[in-house]
């Protein structure tokens, strides 16, 4: 299978690559070379590639960033979904393509349930999760009208190479500038009561090349432990992979037990026979490791 991946710099693309050629497929990756917005632009790169399928990963995923442009978080997230969807119906009518989404469309979970599964509502906070909950909604839209797409919507994902700008990284970043004597021994966090649910990235990967199975039948796939960690538990991990003593400041009138992420993979497990199998425990303990050899390096 010729696989294409777009948005394949990132965390995710770099790992996907190697370990689609290792199942056996040929990936060809694009990123800014690319603009993922532009149907003609898609359009040749699908004439030039001719994929079996495509996995579509280009996105402006932050979503803390307070510099982020809204208008260009719609031009790439959804501008891009409707573009790849569009040059795909023209192009490679019959390649399949995996939108990935994000568990975050549908906002917090409420207190009586234990997980989202896919049947509930789309309630999305903030730029990024609404783009991506209208390309999901596209995406759905355009299944109907025979295109195969498999819309997978991934909760909190993690591993060395992760960017400072979401929670878990910036927390190990800061303990290794702390360790490496680059900053005061104090680390401020924000909503140490929220609850995310996390996996390792390399189970995500498992997970996408299993759903580019032609048998996996087109749709939604939530891609999740199953688990709510705190906040607070993800930096007490990080600090158990370390010596350093740390001040953690966290503003108590930020504390909000109520905002929780967690997500039901019992359709993606039937459908595939996925589980995760990495410990974030040890996930966690690698993503602080790396953190001190980039820190160290940058010296």
């Amino acid at each position: 299978m010729r696989v294409l991946v777009t948005g394949a710099a990132g965390l995710v693309g770099t790992r996907l690559q190697p370990r689609l050629r290792e199942a056996g497929h040929e990936s060809v990756g694009c990123d800014l070379d690319v603009d993922v917005s532009d149907p003609e632009a898609m359009g040749e790169k699908l004439a030039e590639v001719s994929p079996d399928a495509v996995v579509h990963l280009a996105a402006i995923s932050s979503t803390r960033n307070p510099d982020d442009d809204p208008n260009e978080v719609f031009r790439i997230n959804f501008g891009g979904a409707a573009a790849l969807f569009d040059a795909v119906a023209r192009h490679r009518p019959e390649a399949r393509v995996l939108f990935v989404s994000t568990g975050l469309v549908y906002g917090s979970l409420p207190a009586d349930r234990d997980g989202f599964d896919e049947s509930a509502p789309l309630r999305p906070r903030g730029a990024y999760a609404w783009t991506k909950a209208a390309g999901d909604r596209l995406a759905t839209a355009r299944v109907a009208q025979g295109m195969d797409i498999v819309t997978v919507r991934p909760f909190n994902h993690t591993g060395p190479g992760r960017r400072a700008d979401f929670a878990e990284s910036r927390l190990a970043r800061e303990i290794a500038a702390v360790e490496l004597g680059l900053q005061e021994p104090v680390v401020k966090a924000y909503n140490l009561a929220a609850r995310r649910d996390f996996l390792d990235v390399d189970d995500v990967i498992e997970a996408y090349l299993q759903l580019l199975d032609p048998r996996v039948a087109p749709g939604v796939y939530n891609l999740a432990s199953g688990r709510g960690r705190s906040i607070q538990e993800i930096w007490d991990t990080l600090m158990a992979h370390s010596s350093a003593t740390v001040q953690l400041i966290s503003d108590p009138a930020d504390q909000d037990a109520s905002d929780r992420s967690i997500g039901d993979a019992r359709r993606l497990r039937a459908a595939t026979g996925w589980e995760p199998t990495r410990d974030l425990d040890e996930t966690l303990g690698r993503l602080l490791a790396w953190w001190r050899e980039s820190l160290a390096a940058s010296q």
